[in-house]
């Protein structure tokens, strides 16, 4: 199952919004065939994994595992479940269920149905929290919500600008700014406030990551943007939003099919998800630099350290909110 998720990782950019799957086939203790669901509208985990078998006369003896419950329902490619019967596969260990209310345990049902014989809640916790996103989009009806920003050590996410002639701090590497494109290839949308868009007058694309830009995100209450920013220069998608409501907001962001939003500022936007409750991760990048004064990095308070890593001579935390319900 620990296969199963290394695999599931390698859609991370490719898969959504369908969630990311791993699956291997193992005979006798070995693994004759993987697989992982590398693009959305693409074939399944464990149609990769079985059309790599090269020994096809061992699958009707061999165990699958798939870290998500196969489908059992028709969608852009017929159900696993069915593909698994018909390759005759007695037994399959499931990671998690998937709460998807067209899968949701029909897809164990069947195969326990045709006589095959289902484990389930294998690494279950690992398996659900790396759908995370995909479960809570359609468990709660909103997009999951990264905060992200960097600060010097002396807390401050910048020094205080009156207007865009002034450059912001560089509190980023290069190669931490190409993992910020990476976060921003793996999301749908991204976020910004106003002050942000109108002095740092950001492009919010992945062009140092290959793949697709996210949706721009800004918020205009006053109409007082001006038409030649960056973010609705055409490059990739944008919208500007005439109201600072976040459940509007995330409301809409749902219709729109948004499981993943990252916030990228400034600090009263980013202040507002967090009072508000309306956020499940946030990723900190400190600086070991110090500005003395400026603008207060964001307040956190109700999470807890999930992973600290030292790069390029920067700390990067994920600290994950926990207490109360998420909304």
């Amino acid at each position: 199952m620990r296969r199963c998720l290394q695999l599931a990782r390698c859609g991370a950019e490719g898969a959504p919004p369908n969630p990311m799957v791993g699956a291997v086939l193992v005979h006798d203790g070995r693994i004759i065939g993987e697989g992982y669901h590398r693009q959305c509208g693409g074939p399944h985990a464990e149609v990769n994994a079985l059309a790599s078998v090269r020994e096809r006369r061992l699958i009707p003896r061999s165990t699958l595992y798939v870290s998500l419950e196969p489908c059992a329902h028709y969608g852009k490619t017929p159900p696993c479940a069915d593909l698994i019967i018909r390759e005759r596969i007695p037994r399959v260990v499931v990671g998690c269920r998937d709460t998807f209310a067209r899968v949701n345990g029909l897809g164990i049902k069947k195969l326990q149905d045709a006589g095959v014989e289902v484990v389930e809640g294998v690494l279950e916790d690992e398996c659900r929290w790396l759908n995370r996103r995909f479960f809570v989009f359609h468990g709660q009806g909103r997009p999951w919500v990264t905060l992200k920003w960097a600060q010097s050590k002396d807390g401050f996410i910048d020094r205080r600008r009156e207007d865009a002639s002034t450059m912001p701090a560089r509190l980023s590497t290069p190669f931490t700014q190409v993992l910020v494109h990476r976060l921003r290839a793996r999301c749908q949308a991204i976020m910004v406030g106003t002050r942000t868009a109108l002095l740092d007058n950001p492009s919010l694309t992945t062009r140092l990551w290959p793949g697709g830009s996210p949706l721009r995100l800004t918020v205009d209450r006053r109409g007082a943007l001006p038409a030649h920013l960056r973010m609705t220069d055409g490059e990739a998608p944008s919208h500007v939003y005439p109201t600072g409501n976040i459940d509007t907001i995330l409301a809409d962001l749902h219709r729109r099919g948004i499981q993943h939003l990252v916030v990228e500022g400034g600090a009263t936007l980013l202040q507002s998800f967090i009072d508000e409750e309306r956020w499940d991760e946030a990723r900190i990048e400190t600086a070991p630099i110090t500005l003395g004064d400026g603008v207060p990095a964001p307040r956190i308070e109700g999470a807890r350290l999930r992973e600290r890593h030292s790069v390029d001579g920067q700390t990067i935390e994920w600290m994950e909110r926990t207490g109360g319900e998420r909304r």
